[in-house]
């Protein structure tokens, strides 16, 4: 049949009542959600709530990311460069990017990290570099060329020419209950980092009370798939599977997760941030050709991470994407000036009311006293805090005594007392039990 003879009734017909479509009747619909007039508002929350109930099969997922990817435009590179890149569903605490991508460049690879700003609880990768004053994340093509040419990363926004097809779709999914679907999600994140042009992908797919994931093995399900089509568009692609119940690392907040970052980037920081960096980046490591096993990848990572070579990237990819020479060396020395980032007008610390040993530190409910300090937004667009957040002293598997301080608030506005005692309902102390220390976040690998 004629793509001409295609009628979007009949295509809605057809996959209400559960039926598979053809390469050719996935282009045409995709190509109608980019063209003006093609597709009513209401067919496509029609179209996307018949994929949410009744789903893709494994072929058409791929078609479907293809003609998302090949929707807009497809980035190029030099044939010599091999472009790596990773993707994580989000949590409460997470900067891995901000020292995973500068980690993996030092090896020879080029990452071309496009990313997003945080909706909800907390920022996006993009809104903490954005707490770096100067950091432009809107490049252009030859910009990011020239970016990667000279430093090996960027990290920058998605341009409107990128996938363009996700961009109505998202806006639809959101607004007719179908962001859960699986088909939806991962042509939606598969496309975007197909654009990229990139020989490896690593997935970061989280599970727990503040993940979009909340049981394993749903994300499992979810890896599975990404990894299925991301392979099925010419990428190599494997997924980590990771707890999202406590937060990651110990700062939760922009500009204090920047802070975090640096420390990572300087060979100190949190053990579970580092060993979570470590382990994306061996993925990439192994995945990109430059070592022979992942276990060598992640020891070429730690490598870069406290020889300061990784250090040193993160440095010239600052200045590359706007910040002064003099603010992006402050913060890449020795001794880092934190005092070029924002900061809160105010510290509150938080006492622990009983003791014992910390069992949990609920990351939905952090993220939640997040929103309200202003560190997060409640829809695209939304104004956001960059100096404000939460830094715990005590993490999973650390003791406290009563009247010790466990937390501290950053923040520019009163505390009430209903988010001070949301922060002691979220610590859970054990006394009958001796510090341990904290297990992986990494639970399993899908490849």
């Amino acid at each position: 049949m004629d793509n001409r003879e295609f009628r979007i009734p009949d295509l809605l017909l057809m996959k209400s009542s559960g039926e598979e479509y053809t390469d050719e009747q996935i282009q045409f619909l995709v190509t109608a959600i980019c063209t003006p007039n093609s597709i009513h508002d209401c067919q496509l929350g029609a179209l996307l709530m018949c994929i949410m109930l009744n789903g893709m099969t494994r072929r058409e997922e791929v078609v479907l990311t293809r003609a998302m990817r090949d929707s807009g435009a497809v980035l190029r590179w030099p044939a010599d460069w091999v472009m790596v890149d990773k993707h994580s569903t989000g949590g409460v605490g997470d900067k891995t990017s901000l020292a995973l991508a500068p980690a993996v460049a030092t090896l020879g690879l080029k990452v071309p990290m496009i990313s997003g700003r945080g909706l909800m609880f907390t920022g996006g990768t993009l809104d903490k570099l954005e707490s770096i004053p100067g950091y432009r994340v809107a490049l252009t093509t030859e910009e990011m060329l020239e970016t990667l040419r000279e430093v090996g990363c960027c990290i920058v926004g998605q341009t409107e020419d990128i996938v363009p097809a996700d961009r109505r779709m998202y806006t639809a999914r959101d607004i007719t209950a179908t962001v859960n679907s699986f088909p939806l999600i991962v042509s939606s994140i598969v496309g975007k980092k197909a654009a990229e042009s990139l020989k490896s992908l690593v997935l970061d797919v989280k599970f727990g009370r503040a993940a979009f994931m909340e049981t394993q093995e749903r994300a499992e399900m979810l890896a599975r798939e990404m990894v299925e089509v991301g392979r099925g568009t010419g990428m190599r692609t494997t997924a980590f599977i990771t707890r999202m119940d406590n937060p990651t690392g110990r700062h939760i907040g922009n500009a204090l997760e920047v802070r975090e970052a640096l420390e990572c980037l300087q060979g100190r920081g949190p053990q579970d941030f580092r060993d979570l960096v470590v382990n994306l980046g061996g993925e990439l490591a192994f995945g990109g050709g430059v070592v022979g096993s992942e276990e060598e990848g992640r020891s070429v990572i730690e490598r870069a991470l406290d020889d300061g070579s990784a250090r040193n990237t993160f440095c010239k990819m600052l200045q590359k994407q706007g910040v002064s020479a003099k603010v992006a060396e402050a913060l890449c020395s020795d001794n880092p000036d934190y005092s070029h980032l924002p900061s809160a007008k105010h510290v509150t610390q938080v006492l622990a009311q009983g003791s014992g040993v910390v069992t949990s530190i609920n990351a939905m409910t952090m993220a939640e006293v997040n929103l309200a300090l202003g560190a997060g937004r409640n829809r695209a667009g939304d104004p956001i805090n960059f100096g404000v957040g939460i830094v715990l002293h005590k993490v999973i598997g650390e003791k406290v005594g009563k009247g010790e301080a466990w937390a501290e608030i950053h923040h520019d506005i009163p505390l009430p007392n209903s988010l001070l005692n949301n922060m002691q309902e979220a610590l859970t102390l054990d006394s009958s039990i001796d510090p341990f220390n904290m297990p992986s976040l990494v639970v399993s690998r899908v490849t």
